[in-house]
């Protein structure tokens, strides 16, 4: 655990870096509405519980995640093992082609189904007159664009710091240099929302940056001068958390 850190004082910021996945777009409700929606039909997910389903891919995502950033697997071969580890035990014909087609029809329903996190567009729009505004995530550089596009918030981020463009994912300080170069920022008039504790909060602490957990999910803070936010609403409560001024 890091003791106490400097770069927890606060400091009135000029620009505030966020990640992406579940802290501006909603990826654990889109992937739980694609699943429910991929499996609605076949007859080997009857009964079976959507919660139950949901957590096993997301431990396996979890699991695949940081062997695709290494380079170990392309994202298209992490898709097609991903989905032959979590259909199998239920049943489901595990053979390349019964899996491409699964894979298909559940990534044409996550994007159908993208949905923001509750909050996270007028957050970006009362932010982005007054702040410069960066995204810092670990994921590809086209489908983090993609979400951004659909999410009608691409206007709204000054830039997109992705670890495949940087070629290192957070915590990794570097790639938080990298978005303070791209945003002509100093780490301590910068604040980092995310909702990820090692990547977004220990990466940012590791550079200066102030951190600002978003713990949607009630996890246990591990550090308790570390600022947490259970939601980004309602607006001016978020607002105040992330700028220090009242609104």
């Amino acid at each position: 655990m890091l003791s106490p850190s400097p770069s927890l004082t606060f400091v009135r910021p000029t620009t505030i870096l966020f990640d992406l996945d579940d802290t501006l777009f909603d990826h654990a409700n889109t992937a739980r509405a694609a699943l429910a929606s991929s499996t609605a039909d076949l007859p080997e997910f009857q009964g079976v519980d959507l919660e139950v389903l949901y957590q096993q891919y997301s431990e396996i995502l979890e699991e695949m995640h940081p062997r695709v950033l290494a380079g170990e697997y392309s994202h298209l071969e992490a898709r097609q093992i991903r989905f032959q580890r979590l259909l199998g035990p239920y049943g489901y014909a595990t053979t390349p082609m019964a899996i491409s087609q699964f894979v298909e029809q559940h990534y044409g329903s996550y994007q159908r189904l993208r949905r923001p996190v509750a909050g996270a567009l007028v957050l970006l729009e009362a932010l982005k007159p007054h702040y410069r505004i960066g995204i810092v995530t670990n994921n590809r550089t086209a489908e983090q664009q993609e979400k951004l596009a659909q999410l009608g918030m691409t206007h709204l981020v000054d830039a997109l710091i992705t670890s495949e463009d940087v070629g290192i994912p957070k915590p990794d300080p570097r790639i938080y240099h990298v978005a303070l170069e791209r945003l002509q920022s100093r780490a301590a008039e910068t604040v980092m929302v995310g909702d990820n504790w090692t990547a977004d909060v220990i990466g940012a602490l590791e550079v200066g940056i102030r951190p600002l957990w978003l713990n949607r999910f009630g996890a246990t803070r591990p550090l308790i001068n570390v600022e947490e936010i259970t939601s980004l609403e309602p607006l001016a409560d978020t607002l105040r958390k992330i700028t220090g001024q009242q609104y």
